[in-house]
């Protein structure tokens, strides 16, 4: 069925000392925030960061179930969630790790609910979550698994398509998707947490996600190694030849295209990358540190396996930036590009 109305996205501020708010404040007013976008966050914060980067914002505070009005410059539709404690740019909080935590949830539920259709997110920070108290707290991706209790989500970047245009060998039209099997774990623990299970699941997850978000008829992957050169048959390391190499033989036998393991230093080349559709790397600083030097600031975080679309910056909260007006938005404007046509999208292919 068609979608008669353009996707509804949930926005949520961040961490509200960070460039979170401001980021949004800046897009809302320039009228750059697409589809039908709402802002989860306190009010009299946005209100409070328009004045510091000297913009005229109208803020409506909207109930969850109340229509959304149509993008226009300088109005920014608002769910209000009331912020623990005042807050100054740049300086942490630690009693509004409450707070960013209900952003996220209002964002969910909404989603869940069928009132947005889609959730976007401002950058959060951990370290002050953990010091609030919540000590098992690793990011957006688990909590966002943990909230909609799934099992397993898989953690994705994504360039935006216009930064490599000259090279359309890549079947993303040039973008770059790195997904990773492991995600904010010590480098310490990344091999035991490289399991048949759990990388099985990883990859089903991303084949549906890409086919199902993404249109990809049949996806193909590149699956690095874990090893210096993949493990050199089993002379740096036996993971390859004892876990990724059977999960990958077995997946190939149902059909999945599947390329590797192949050694991380010489994947990132067009050889490899031609007509791949995503890159899985086994840890976040194997793959990631690529694709931030391919697009930082020009892409864009993306968990798979939820029952909707999230997607999110490639950046930090950037206290030393906050409040400054000088924070770049790129990234925010990817999130909410792709978030949008991933929606979209979604309504097309079935979700079972």
């Amino acid at each position: 069925m068609t979608r008669q109305a353009p996707p509804l996205l949930a926005l949520t501020t961040g961490e509200p000392a960070g460039i979170g708010p401001e980021l949004v404040v800046q897009l809302a007013a320039a009228g750059e925030l697409p589809s039908r976008t709402v802002a989860v966050g306190d009010p009299a914060l946005l209100a409070e960061r328009a004045g510091l980067l000297g913009v005229t914002l109208e803020l409506r505070e909207l109930a969850r179930d109340e229509a959304v009005p149509a993008p226009a410059p300088g109005v920014l539709p608002v769910w209000p969630v009331a912020l623990r404690a005042p807050s100054r740019p740049g300086t942490l909080t630690v009693a509004n790790a409450a707070y960013v935590l209900e952003t996220l949830d209002v964002a969910v539920e909404a989603c869940r609910a069928g009132h947005a259709d889609a959730m976007v997110t401002a950058p959060l920070h951990k370290g002050v979550i953990i010091e609030a108290g919540h000590t098992g707290f690793r990011g957006h991706t688990e909590y966002l698994r943990d909230a909609c209790g799934i099992d397993e989500v898989v953690m994705m970047l994504a360039t935006d398509r216009a930064l490599h245009a000259r090279d359309t060998s890549w079947r993303g039209g040039g973008a770059l998707r790195v997904a990773l099997a492991t995600t904010h774990l010590p480098l310490r623990e990344v091999a035991d947490a490289v399991t048949a299970p759990r990388l099985e699941r990883i990859l089903r997850i991303l084949s549906a996600d890409l086919m199902r978000w993404y249109g990809v008829e049949t996806p193909r992957i590149a699956v690095c190694g874990l090893n210096p050169h993949a493990g050199e048959g089993g002379h740096l390391g036996t993971e390859e030849r004892d876990v990724i190499v059977p999960v990958l033989e077995a997946l190939r036998a149902e059909g999945f295209a599947l390329d590797g393991p192949l050694p991380a230093d010489t994947l990132f080349t067009p050889r490899h990358l031609t007509g791949v559709d995503a890159v899985l790397a086994m840890y976040h600083d194997q793959g990631l540190p690529v694709l931030k030097y391919a697009g930082f600031g020009r892409a864009a975080n993306v968990t798979l396996g939820l029952p909707f679309p999230r997607t999110s910056v490639d950046h930090g909260t950037a206290l030393d930036l906050a409040g400054r007006g000088e924070a770049d938005a790129g990234s925010l404007r990817v999130a909410l590009a792709l978030a949008t046509e991933m929606a979209g999208r979604g309504e097309r292919v079935p979700r079972g």
